[in-house]
Formats: C-alpha cells, sequence, structure tokens
C-alpha cells in the first residue's frame, strides 16, 4: 500500500519532540491528514547485578498521574548512537556503569503517531561509577530478582509500555533466572 505525502507542515516544535501534520493521498485516492510526533529516539536499558537483580527506577510521570515501576531509558541526543546513550542513561538513572552493554533490537513506541525508535540494551558486569540526574528526575532505585519482575510485569503491575516490550524481548537472553 502506498501513500503519498502531498504536503507538511509543523505545528509545534519542543523540548523532547516536534510535531507536523502530513496531508497525505490514500491508496484510493481520497486525502488525509496525520500528526506525527517526530523524536529522534531513545534507549532502554536492562541492567542485571551480579547477585541477579533487575535494576529498576520507580519516577513519577505526569500524564500516567502515577509513580511508574520502570526500566532506566533516556532520550538520544541529536546525532548520538544509541549505544553511548544508553551507557550515559544508565549511570544518570541508576549510579552504575557497564562493562557490557548488548544491543538486543529496536522497537517503536507508538508508529500510530511517533517516530519514536527505542533501542534495547542489557548491562551485565556493572560496577559503581554515577553521573547526575537529569534535573527534572527523580527517580527511586528498586533491584528485584529478575523473576520476580517479569512476574509483577505478567500480573499487570508494571504498565509501562516500554519496560514490557523490553522484558519480552530479553527474555530469550534471562533462562538462568528466570527457571
Amino acid at each position: 500500500m502506498n501513500f503519498e505525502l502531498i504536503d507538511s507542515e509543523k505545528i509545534f516544535t519542543g523540548r523532547v519532540f516536534t510535531i507536523r501534520r502530513d496531508n497525505l493521498r490514500t491508496p484510493d485516492g481520497r486525502t488525509t491528514k496525520f500528526d506525527i510526533v517526530e523524536h529522534h529516539g531513545s534507549v532502554v536499558i536492562l541492567p542485571i547485578d551480579q547477585d541477579g537483580n533487575l535494576l529498576l527506577v520507580r519516577q513519577y510521570r505526569h500524564a500516567a498521574v502515577d509513580n511508574l515501576l520502570e526500566l532506566p531509558a533516556g532520550v538520544l541526543e541529536k546525532n548520538e548512537e544509541p549505544i553511548l546513550s544508553a551507557g550515559r542513561e544508565l549511570r544518570e538513572e541508576t549510579g552504575m556503569a557497564s562493562d557490557n552493554l548488548i544491543e538486543l533490537g529496536k522497537f517503536y513506541l507508538a508508529p500510530g503517531y511517533s517516530t519514536e525508535l527505542m533501542t534495547v540494551f542489557l548491562a551485565t558486569d556493572l560496577y559503581e561509577n554515577p553521573l547526575a540526574p537529569d534535573a527534572d528526575e527523580f527517580l527511586d532505585l528498586e533491584k528485584m530478582p529478575v523473576a520476580e519482575a517479569f512476574a509483577l510485569a505478567e500480573k499487570g503491575e508494571m504498565p509501562d509500555a516500554k519496560t514490557l516490550a523490553a522484558l519480552l524481548m530479553a527474555r530469550p537472553h534471562l533462562k538462568k533466572y528466570l527457571s
């Protein structure tokens, strides 16, 4: 199916994303408009410590009006490589660095309206090496056995999409923690 872009206009430019309105011709010849959130990508990290604990962060998410338990994550700087962003975000959000960051894959967070592509990393061989957190982030670090984190996710008690997707992608790499 081919959609033809007729024209595009920027509606809003913010700190993290831009919103554009695309006017498209559909395969059957009609025209329609799509509002698209332009985002230059992000990373999500699954840090596993030497004791087999997953490091998670709990943070207030205003859009959800809730304190959510999530995997560490963050936005790519302009033209930043995902692995560099993952290392920085891991240090900012958990105070730990990793000697073994492995890319597990990528997924679109909300492809119906956003260009945000998230890259998932497994982080092992952790050691302390903190960076100051972002000024607007207030995080509480929570460690829990990998199996417990999966159980919470499976019971619907971890309603963060990027965390759920990353856990699913990581499952084959975490079998020794799940038996």
